[in-house]
């Protein structure tokens, strides 16, 4: 289960937009890799809303529990500079984020079905952390590389419901990540992620530190860009944790630890050359009016 943020990507080196977020992607790569796989958020009411209603349900992400509010579509801009994503202005997240699920008991006995629920610091979702403790399964969440994601306030108040922390780590040598690692760990979460990009990845269980390399992308001619790569190692490290037996009491093995590096490595290289977060992409402009218009391409998907 993704739970939580949707945005629309607008490359404007492209003149594209995608459908992505966080919760989004990890819904989406979930499906993907196999498993089956839902989205629970907030829907806006624009042309781009309806764009990711049609990616998603075209994947087989069920969206059936979402709720539409009357308003735009989270939007944030991007370019891509010398392979990596570059992130430009946004809206606040729009509709998604302005009005935020609030955990109603129906919607709870709906995430009891689910093996794995995933939010992330852009979701405005934090005062709804502790009802996910109702749940029975892990919860992983996203902190990303904003430094406000990483005070200790910040830890304080979501790390104590939180079963996966992951947290860029790219402009942090080992050390950094290491040591952000396990306070994470010692504010509550019970294991901790931290992505490095071209310097591969560090798992922090609770005990031990295991780290696992980055996979090279030897395709020149299919390399993209560098998006959703972080989204795409947490969703295929998590699935193939849970796989090996992980729960909210239990932690797996070194040798489980050190394939989810690896699987989760395989599948971010792989992210490398997709457009977009998951294809999808669609050109956009606006009418003499100002009324915003999309369409269609040739989707490039995985």
């Amino acid at each position: 289960m993704g739970f939580g943020d949707n945005i629309i990507d607008r490359f404007t080196d492209r003149k594209v937009v995608y459908p992505g977020g966080n919760c989004v992607n990890f819904a989406v790569f979930a499906r993907q890799l196999g498993a089956e796989s839902a989205y629970l958020g907030v829907f806006g009411t624009d042309a781009y809303a309806g764009a990711m209603r049609g990616a998603l349900t075209s994947l087989g992400v069920d969206i059936s529990e979402c709720v539409t509010v009357e308003g735009e579509s989270g939007l944030t801009d991007i370019y891509v500079s010398e392979g990596e994503r570059v992130f430009g202005e946004w809206n606040g997240g729009g509709v998604t984020v302005a009005h935020p699920i609030v955990l109603t008991d129906r919607f709870i006995d709906y995430l009891s079905g689910f093996d794995i629920v995933h939010s992330s610091a852009y979701s405005s979702l934090e005062s709804q952390l502790p009802r996910l403790r109702e749940i029975d399964c892990p919860v992983s969440f996203d902190f990303s590389d904003e430094p406000v994601n990483r005070s200790p306030e910040y830890l304080d108040r979501v790390a104590p419901y939180v079963d996966l922390a992951l947290f860029s780590c790219s402009a942090q040598s080992a050390d950094e990540t290491r040591t952000l690692l396990a306070d994470a760990v010692r504010r509550g979460a019970q294991a901790s992620l931290g992505t490095r990009g071209t310097g591969g990845a560090i798992f922090f269980d609770g005990t031990d530190f295991h780290e696992g390399d980055a996979v090279v992308v030897n395709d020149p001619i299919g390399f993209v860009d560098t998006m959703g790569c972080g989204d795409a190692f947490l969703t295929a490290f998590a699935l193939d944790l849970l796989q090996s037996g992980w729960s909210r009491d239990t932690v797996p093995g070194a040798s489980a630890c050190a394939r989810a590096l690896r699987v989760g490595a395989e599948n971010a290289a792989r992210q490398c050359l997709v457009e977009g977060a998951f294809g999808h992409g669609r050109r956009y402009g606006s009418t003499p009016s100002g009324s915003l218009w999309v369409e269609d391409l040739t989707d490039q998907t995985r």
